[in-house]
């Protein structure tokens, strides 16, 4: 286990995107000094932050004497190389493809349906109210993940993971949507393939060291 570089993690207890990140740190035995960016209070919205991401979301990974690094496929790619072992891609080209395919279907096509920006402008301008919002969230969590559940019934190199034995990239992004339809408890039928790899990452301690409910700032459970 290497140790631990400067790293500042700008983060909130229960955002897909944060707890990708937070799996692949623990995956590589790197630790990051976590700073809250209360999303409930609008804190990404704030002037400081906004110097850290224009954007006004997190997560965002800083060393110490570089810019900070936003969007977390960007940042799991840079752990990737920072810490190349254990591996979070396959050796091989295709392989390496087939499990960001993966990754993007999930981070890139699901996830930014249901972030708290799209659901701010369609419970104000898009007129959409609460039960109006949680349907629009089943429809895209379910519209995702059963396409991936097709892809990885039928694909050979579908394993205890997403790709082979060891968790990739794309188990991570699958973990995260699933951590974050946990806590909205939205559950999609019908996906045994997605069930069976979940019930595999929920037993890896990385990805259970990193659930929503065990960060600072989450409601204290019962």
């Amino acid at each position: 286990m290497s140790t631990s570089p400067p790293f500042e993690l700008f983060a909130f207890w229960r955002t897909s995107a944060t707890y990708r990140v937070r799996v692949a740190l623990n995956l590589k035995g790197l630790t990051a000094q976590e700073t809250i960016v209360n999303l409930d209070a609008g804190e990404q919205r704030s002037e400081a932050f906004l110097k850290i991401n224009p954007l006004g979301a997190i997560p965002a990974l800083r060393e110490a004497g570089h810019p900070p690094i936003t969007q977390s496929l960007a940042i799991l790619e840079f752990l990737e190389e920072f810490q190349p072992t254990p591996p979070l891609l396959p050796k091989d080209l295709h392989g390496r493809a087939r499990v960001r395919s993966l990754a993007g279907m999930l981070a890139s096509d699901t996830h930014p349906l249901v972030t708290p920006r799209v659901k701010k402008y369609l419970t104000t301008v898009g007129g959409f109210d609460d039960a109006a919002f949680r349907a629009w969230q089943i429809q895209w969590f379910g519209t995702g993940l059963a396409a991936l559940e097709q892809r990885l019934a039928m694909e050979a190199d579908t394993g205890v993971f997403c790709h082979g034995d060891s968790p990739t990239l794309a188990d991570i992004c699958l973990a995260s949507i699933v951590a974050v339809m946990r806590v909205f408890k939205i559950t999609v039928p019908n996906t045994p393939t997605i069930d069976r790899i979940v019930a595999s990452c929920d037993a890896h301690p990385a990805f259970a060291r990193a659930a929503p409910s065990l960060q600072v700032g989450a409601p204290a459970a019962g």
